[in-house]
Parts: structure tokens; C-alpha cells; sequence
């Protein structure tokens, strides 16, 4: 079974030397904002959204000073009026108590208002270097049908992919296995004819390419 996975995350590492994060952000407060808004919606999205953002609002101090109804209209784009309330609460909590610094630890993130495991996982890595695992429906799709976890819920999948990937490879797997899910591991009709992981793939191998999380009666076992 380790010796299947090692093989499933070289290939990986192979297919997707260049793998990085496709918001675009260049400091923690930046980091934090497109990722609270890219829940639920895609980076090119949001990557559309924040340059005027920042622009208007260039860091916390000046994101806590706004007011949701004038935030709201630059984000809707993005989904509901609550990420943009979020984002302003989670700004003031961050002049509050914080002295204007996103925090960089993850029980100080999941204390702001909209953040949760995942984007708290996100700003750790890419913000402070901490290394994580933030399993997003990419990462949780496509691990689970691959067979680096056999897990029916996100929790469960993280703690999972983090005994199975060398902590060294935390955040670089993560990135991996989204552009994996993103290019080829689609949600629908996954294109197994061109995937690297093909003939590693525990999904792929019982007969059922499209495998959903929590699905492990209809797989192979690894």
C-alpha cells in the first residue's frame, strides 16, 4: 500500500512540477481575501474580482474601515453578501486583536468570522509556510479515487493524506492534486486515457472511474 502511493504521488510530482496556487495574491491579507472569496467559486473568478479590490482596500486596516454595502457590489461576483461580510468582520477582528497582521497560527484564523479549516489550511501555506493539507473538493475528490485516502469526509481525508504524503510534500501535494482534479481527475467523466496515475488509480482499476468519496465497497482495495 505505501509503496502504491509513493509511486501515485511521484507520478504526480512528475505530471505537475510547476504546481503553485492559481489565486493571485502577494501578502497574507491578500491571501486570506481570495481565499475566504474563492469558496465556492473559481479562482479565475475571484482573480477577476480582487485586483480593484486590493486597489480600493490595499490592507486590513483599510478593509475594516469599509462598509459591507460598499465591499458587497465589488465581490457579488463571487457568491452571496455574506463572504463580504466576513471579510470586513474578519478584518476588523484583525485590527482588534491582532494589531493588523493576519494571524499565522490555526486556531487564531478559524477565530475569524468565514474562515474555516480549509482556507485557514490555505492562508498557512501559502502565506506563512506552515505545512498543511486543505482538502477542497479537488484534493478530496481525486485522493479518494486514487486511493491516497478512503475517506467519506474532509476531516477524515486530511488526517489521512497526512499520514500517507511525507510532511515535507504537504503543500506541494496539495497542489498536485488540485491541478490533477482541475486538468484531467474531472468531477464528471474523468479522462483516464491521458492520466499518469491510470494504472496506479484504485478508482479506475474496480471499473469506476467516477467514484465518489466514501464509495470503497465498489473499489479495489490498495
Amino acid at each position: 500500500m505505501r509503496v502504491q502511493k509513493k509511486l501515485i504521488l511521484e507520478s504526480l510530482k512528475t505530471a505537475y512540477p510547476d504546481a503553485k496556487p492559481e489565486l493571485n495574491f502577494t501578502n497574507p491579507y491578500e491571501t486570506l481575501v481570495a481565499v475566504m472569496l474563492s469558496a465556492q467559486c473559481t479562482d479565475k473568478q475571484v482573480n477577476k474580482v480582487t485586483p480593484a479590490l486590493f486597489d480600493r482596500y490595499p490592507d486590513a486596516a483599510a478593509m475594516a474601515a469599509a462598509s459591507v454595502e460598499d465591499v458587497y457590489p465589488m465581490v457579488k461576483s463571487c457568491g452571496f453578501k455574506s463572504k463580504a461580510s466576513n471579510i470586513v468582520e474578519a478584518c476588523r477582528q484583525i485590527m482588534a486583536l491582532h494589531g493588523g497582521n493576519v494571524p499565522s497560527t490555526m486556531e487564531e484564523l478559524k477565530a475569524l468570522p468565514g474562515v474555516g479549516q480549509k482556507t485557514a489550511n490555505v492562508v498557512l501555506a501559502n502565506a506563512f509556510g506552515v505545512p498543511t493539507i486543505a482538502v477542497d473538493t479537488h484534493v478530496f475528490r481525486v485522493s479518494n479515487r486514487l486511493g491516497l485516502a478512503t475517506a467519506d469526509n474532509v476531516k477524515l481525508t486530511e488526517e489521512q493524506l497526512e499520514k500517507a504524503i511525507p510532511k515535507k510534500d504537504w503543500v506541494a501535494a496539495h497542489h498536485w492534486l488540485i491541478f490533477h482534479g482541475r486538468r484531467v481527475c474531472h468531477a464528471r467523466k474523468p479522462a483516464c486515457d491521458i492520466c499518469p496515475c491510470r494504472e496506479l488509480c484504485r478508482a479506475y482499476q474496480s471499473g469506476n472511474p467516477e467514484m465518489k468519496p466514501g464509495e470503497s465497497k465498489k473499489s479495489l482495495s490498495l
